[in-house]
């Protein structure tokens, strides 16, 4: 054991200090070109009416609780399953256009079909009650498919992100201009377009004479649901074309135990998908759905984020300054957590009065309180939005670093695979609220009002009930320590043998590459006890 602690200490003593801080360099590898497609990529995925889908399916669809909770399961089996195989699949791709590259090129436009047919169902389906057999067969079907897709879809979008470039203060650079420009530039646009639009429909402003509220409904969702898919997918798939893979894959295909192998050693994801899974087991409601049903005033959301409008830029202005000062785990646990605990106050103010009077119904009341709530959170959201992607990143090259190659892919997975079956549970529990609590699926769309009971459960669903049930998700964390020295020679490490291994890929010998790439597993698997 103490040879081992010197060989540990000799090969350290290898690295000069400028290599050791080469992870701290500000190194630019990726194209102004590039850099503006993935603005344009970010903004596209949030430039959608998602937060709106589980109305979309409740009151406009109407899809019943019970089929749903069915849905979810099923669903979610299958979901696990195509998980391995696709894993396995991306892992073994090498092409001369990269490894993750093809898969989002190919699955683009079917997958903006797949998302208008899911916004157009209602035309297919008019007048059916939530229990009609035909309308969620189609439902279901469709479900299935898309999420067979969306794997696909998902584990290439998460690999590429840790292959554009080797760097990772470049990296997360490049991670926290998107989310500033993509915000800048309106992402959330069309949510706040659809919430403005279902408060003058909702408060009779506008009533066309010819169409009934259902009508309207129906009309709003499907146009604006169609008009954000098209135009997200078209901005995706030009990001999807001049997009480059930076970081070299390994010569040879990890097997399926290699892939296993690589997540079992990999203490970053192991803890990282630990707080993820207990995260999981939070549930909790929709604040739309409390807005919409117990304020009526859906539009509240965006009047108690102006104040906090004015500070969005620092909230990302702070990230590198929080980064210097800070580990790594204790930004993931504030962004992660600062939103619910934030909300406990909010949910206590809002209880005065019980149920019946609670000020949870008055609209200026709770309208300052989540004010002051979106103000202290702004100063966070860099943070939330920059750095567990950032970790995840890390993560992928300590999986490099200790093993010679790296499974993005597998890893994906196994990162969301729990997560899935956990989500599972959450899903039928989420929908078993409604039930419990009493909620109408009809009340909306013929413009009719919930009970007290259930305005109020609405109400504690998305402030206090998330808090409760996801905390315990913080413990794993308090043991990340992929930081400081450690991950200062884990970068110098690997600055080093992607220079060897870029040598020798530009010589073009076969053989001196096969025996390069063993020798980066060799050494991988060296690192397997190291202490630093």
């Amino acid at each position: 054991m103490e040879k081992e602690k010197l060989a540990d200490q000799s090969d350290q003593e290898e690295f000069t200090q400028e290599q050791l801080d080469y992870v701290y360099q500000d190194r630019r590898y990726v194209g102004t070109k590039e850099i503006v497609g993935y603005v344009m990529w970010d903004m596209a995925q949030s430039f959608n009416i998602n937060t709106y889908s589980d109305r979309f399916v409740n009151t406009v669809l109407q899809v019943s609780f019970k089929y749903q909770q069915i849905l979810s399961v099923i669903n979610g089996i299958w979901d696990v399953v195509n998980d391995i195989f696709t894993a396995a699949i991306v892992d073994k791709t090498r092409t001369r256009w990269g490894k993750f590259k093809p898969y989002l090129i190919v699955l683009a436009v079917p997958g903006t079909i797949g998302t208008c047919l899911y916004w157009i169902m209602p035309l297919f389906f008019k007048n059916t009650s939530p229990d009609d057999l035909n309308k969620f067969i189609f439902y279901a079907l469709l479900a299935i498919v898309r999420e067979g897709a969306g794997t696909f879809r998902g584990i290439a979008q998460g690999g590429l992100m840790t292959t554009i470039t080797p760097h990772p203060v470049e990296r997360t650079r490049l991670i926290t201009i998107a989310n500033y420009f993509s915000g800048m530039l309106g992402e959330k646009l069309p949510e706040q377009i659809m919430t403005i639009l279902l408060d003058l429909i909702g408060n009779g402003i506008i009533k066309p004479k010819k169409l009934t509220i259902s009508a309207m409904y129906t009309r709003l969702f499907v146009g604006m649901g169609v008009f954000t898919s098209l135009v997200a997918g078209i901005a995706t798939l030009w990001f999807n074309l001049i997009v480059k893979e930076r970081v070299a894959q390994s010569v040879e295909r990890p097997s399926i135990m290699q892939g296993i192998k690589s997540i079992l050693n990999n203490k970053p994801i192991l803890l990282l998908t630990l707080s993820q899974i207990l995260s999981s087991f939070s549930v909790g409601g929709s604040k739309s759905d409390y807005f919409i049903e117990v304020l009526n005033l859906a539009t509240l959301g965006f009047f108690t984020g102006i104040p906090a409008t004015f500070m969005g830029p620092t909230g990302y202005l702070l990230v590198p300054r929080f980064r210097r000062r800070f580990q790594s785990r204790t930004l993931y646990l504030i962004g992660t957590y600062v939103g619910d605990v934030l909300l406990v106050p909010v949910f206590l103010i809002g209880s005065i009065g019980g149920k019946k009077h609670g000020l949870y119904k008055n609209k200026w009341v709770i309208g300052v309180s989540l004010a002051v709530w979106e103000v202290i959170f702004t100063l966070f959201y860099g943070v939330r939005k920059v750095i567990p992607t950032e970790m995840y990143n890390e993560a992928m090259d300590y999986c490099e670093w200790k093993n010679g190659y790296r499974t993005e892919a597998m890893t994906s997975v196994a990162k969301g695979l729990a997560t899935k079956l956990a989500s599972i549970y959450t899903r039928v529990i989420q929908l078993q609220i409604k039930r419990w609590i009493g909620y109408d699926q009809t009340a909306y769309i013929r413009g009719g009002r919930q009970s007290d009971h259930t305005k109020y459960w609405l109400f504690a669903s998305f402030s206090i009930i998330p808090f409760v049930t996801g905390f315990i998700g913080m413990i794993p964390m308090f043991f990340y320590d992929l930081s400081g020295k450690k991950r200062e020679q884990m970068y110098a490490e690997l600055l080093d043998r992607r220079a060897k291994m870029s040598k020798t890929a530009s010589s073009g010998d076969a053989e001196t590459m096969a025996r390069v790439a063993a020798e980066q597993i060799e050494i991988g698997e060296k690192n397997e006890d190291r202490k630093l």
